[in-house]
């Protein structure tokens, strides 16, 4: 086509010029025409050598992916917080006011220390007349033990001297521990971490402000709500990435505890991960991340989700197929799974070693040649 209109061109240029050699010029243009047919012959073999001709100008060129099988995990994220496996308020089991605090915060403290007393000087006399009468019983008992030893005096009198006796020593023995309910005792080791009430104010067990913190944080576990929904797929063993977001850190645990217990308020349970230690510095109530795996496929077919196109007749993906010494565009009828961060599983219709096309997909038609 390119050499007729060349041709014609030519001609129509010589029979329009107004030269008297019409016949000069003509075989001046036959030549250069001559010529230019050369060229363009070398030209069109140059392309063929290369590669390049006319069958491949007409092919799309595309992007493509070979199918392997590799893990897929899918994750749900959900918000926790820290907390200490040995974290407890302390109180005193008996209402009073406070006349000794013994600790300050950030105090370490050891199990069974005494954090705080409670005005006990009532008890302490009461205390001190008991033990009094106790001395006293306790003398009359020994003489009359002597006496019934010997058979002297009656039975009931021996009697009524023991039970007065061990009346007292009962009486003695509830009112020290009367004295210890009214001291704050550390039940674990630790660090105090919060004194709410000072000395000379009056506190009560269970009222706000009546109790001291007490922290151990060398065993720490992040605690999360997660919603009925995902009850089937998370059990304990479960991996789990911890993020937390002050520290844009990552930890990776397990999830060492689920409860079998649902709030019917939220339809939620709970659910535990101890923490091994890491450069986080962990801080009870901290917010954390939660990206735990409910769901494993070691050997999946994974594309991203925007290849997956829709037809009447379901899901599909682009392939490349080979078809002789050139590649064509197919669709592949697809059933697919579960999506995850933007990519999705692809359960039947792939093979390994499927070229599935990734950029210029689009607009192509079935059976049009492609390259990549």
């Amino acid at each position: 086509m390119i050499k007729k209109i060349l041709v014609f061109s030519m001609v129509l240029t010589a029979f329009s010029c107004d030269s008297p050699d019409k016949k000069a010029k003509l075989d001046s243009l036959k030549a250069e025409h001559d010529k230019i047919a050369q060229q363009i012959q070398e030209l069109e073999k140059d392309l063929d050598s290369t590669g390049v001709n006319d069958t491949e100008i007409n092919t799309t060129t595309v992007a493509v992916k070979e199918m392997q099988p590799v893990e897929f995990k899918h994750y749900i994220e959900i918000q926790g917080k820290i907390d200490a496996e040995e974290n407890t308020q302390v109180n005193t089991q008996t209402p009073g006011v406070v006349v000794a605090i013994n600790v300050k915060e950030g105090t370490h403290v050891k199990k069974g220390q005494v954090l705080a007393e409670l005005d006990t000087q009532v008890m302490n006399k009461s205390l001190e007349e008991v033990k009094t009468q106790l001395v006293l019983a306790t003398d009359l008992f020994n003489k009359q033990k002597n006496l019934w030893d010997k058979k002297i005096g009656t039975e009931v009198q021996y009697l009524s001297a023991k039970a007065n006796k061990e009346s007292l020593e009962q009486r003695l023995s509830t009112m020290n521990e009367q004295l210890e309910m009214a001291k704050f005792i550390s039940p674990i080791s630790g660090t105090v971490e919060d004194i709410p009430f000072k000395v000379g104010q009056a506190v009560s067990p269970g009222q706000p402000g009546s109790s001291m913190r007490v922290i151990n944080m060398s065993k720490v576990k992040v605690v999360a709500e997660v919603a009925e929904a995902y009850s089937a797929n998370i059990q304990t063993g479960n991996e789990v990435l911890v993020h937390f977001p002050d520290y844009n850190q990552d930890v990776a645990s397990k999830i060492t505890f689920t409860s079998h217990y649902i709030d019917p308020t939220n339809r939620t349970f709970t659910v535990e991960s101890v923490l091994a230690s890491s450069e986080v510095e962990y801080r009870a109530n901290m917010i954390a991340k939660l990206k735990i795996n409910d769901y494993t496929n070691p050997v999946a077919f994974v594309v991203p989700v925007n290849l997956v196109q829709k037809s009447m007749d379901g899901n599909y993906v682009s392939i490349a197929e080979k078809n002789s010494d050139y590649y064509v565009a197919k669709r592949k009828a697809v059933k697919t799974g579960i999506s995850y961060n933007g990519l999705i599983e692809i359960l039947e219709g792939l093979q390994p070693g499927d070229k599935v096309i990734t950029t210029g997909y689009m607009n192509l038609k079935e059976e049009e040649k492609i390259n990549f």
